[in-house]
């Protein structure tokens, strides 16, 4: 008997949750309202009290977080060449020019010594990505900003429940954006949040958010800027409440998980695992680096010798340089090697809350099958 498909990644969404979405659509306020509200003040005490906005996506609060930061045309933003698209998209977009530096391994984390290299008077901020398992490191990243008063956007879009020094990842610094997109560690389908360190700056998402609107004493509207619409539903907020409930639960299942393909994870020469062991880590994604210029199959026909036997598997990411939009930025192949490396070999293997002990077995048992160890 073939095993059922194991997802590369799946929401748990359970009856309360249905029964919650149900209510708000027999509310008759579907749209912004009391339960985006609740959610918001729901994830600012998790940050400790500081302003959080949700969204349509973390690619809108990374939009969002650049334009209340001020980067625009003639600006730079430092980032990883090491990350999801959106990062670079949305440095473009506003208008900014993306100055790529290497990650380091095996944590995939910015590499700071050149983030301090590249700054010229024209960098306005440093954009890094959290990967799981280990985060930038956060007292020597705010010490570098400081020290050449360059803003920080975290994109913080894979640790949502990740902890540094005992605190809350965008419970401290300056502005952090997450993901509740259904691959993450809580979803409300589509949508993200930011979290600023001011009210001030928090009005100004309200204005990026909403058409650009702001409210006259008088009642009356005003357009002070033209912005776009990236304002959340109360459906997806009601799902986010649910899940933000659960989300603890979430994080201790997915780390049991880790802590399984940590043990069982077949011995391969050559072979990358992310960190293991760093206090106050969540688990979004498992990500192992495999030597496939010296292996017998290349990338392409392990993933679908997985897919035969039901275990889809993602690849997070390709090095944002190598895209055509990167290489007609002025970079090219070669420009940062440990971001390239991860971009060729690695496989994000299964890893949700609806997954068992019993599926990372199978996973594991499925690879050394596959690689014949």
């Amino acid at each position: 008997m073939q095993a059922s498909p194991l997802n590369f990644a799946q929401p748990v969404l359970d009856a309360q949750t249905i029964e919650d979405v149900s209510a708000v659509l027999q509310s008759n306020w579907i749209a912004t309202g009391p339960k985006v509200a609740a959610l918001e003040a729901a994830l600012s005490a998790r940050f400790g009290g500081r302003p959080t906005r949700l969204l349509t996506s973390a690619t809108g609060a990374m939009e969002v977080a650049l334009r209340v930061c001020g980067i625009g045309a003639g600006d730079e933003v430092i980032t990883s060449a090491q990350s999801f698209f959106s990062t670079m998209n949305m440095i473009v977009k506003v208008g900014a020019r993306p100055v790529f530096v290497d990650c380091v391994l095996p944590s995939r984390a910015i590499d700071l010594a050149q983030v301090e290299a590249a700054i010229t008077p024209r960098s306005k901020a440093i954009m890094p990505t959290h990967f799981p398992g280990s985060l930038v490191d956060m007292d020597a990243l705010y010490a570098l900003a400081r020290r050449h008063g360059l803003r920080v956007i975290e994109d913080a879009a894979l640790v949502q429940g990740s902890c540094w020094g005992g605190r809350a990842v965008g419970g401290f610094g300056d502005i952090a954006t997450f993901s509740f997109h259904p691959n993450k560690n809580m979803t409300t389908i589509e949508g993200g949040a930011i979290v600023l360190a001011s009210e001030d700056e928090a009005k100004l998402v309200d204005i990026e958010r909403f058409h650009g609107i702001a409210r006259l004493p008088d009642g009356t509207r005003d357009v002070v800027a033209a912005c776009g619409k990236f304002n959340m539903s109360d459906v997806s907020a009601a799902i986010g409440l649910r899940q933000l409930a659960q989300l603890d639960g979430f994080l201790a299942t997915r780390a049991a998980l880790v802590e399984c393909y940590f043990e069982r994870f077949p011995a391969i020469a050559g072979a990358m695992l992310p960190p293991w062991g760093m206090a106050g880590q969540s688990w979004n994604m498992f990500c192992v680096m495999l030597p496939f210029e010296t292996m017998a199959l290349d990338r392409k026909q392990f993933r679908d010798a997985l897919q035969r036997r039901g275990i889809a598997t993602g690849m997070s990411y390709e090095a944002l340089h190598t895209t055509t939009l990167g290489l007609g930025l002025g970079y090219a192949e070669g420009d940062f090697p440990n971001a390239e490396r991860v971009g060729r070999q690695t496989v994000t293997l299964p890893l949700h809350a609806a997954m068992t002990v019993a599926d990372v077995d199978r996973v594991c048992a499925a690879v050394a099958e596959i690689v014949g160890v």
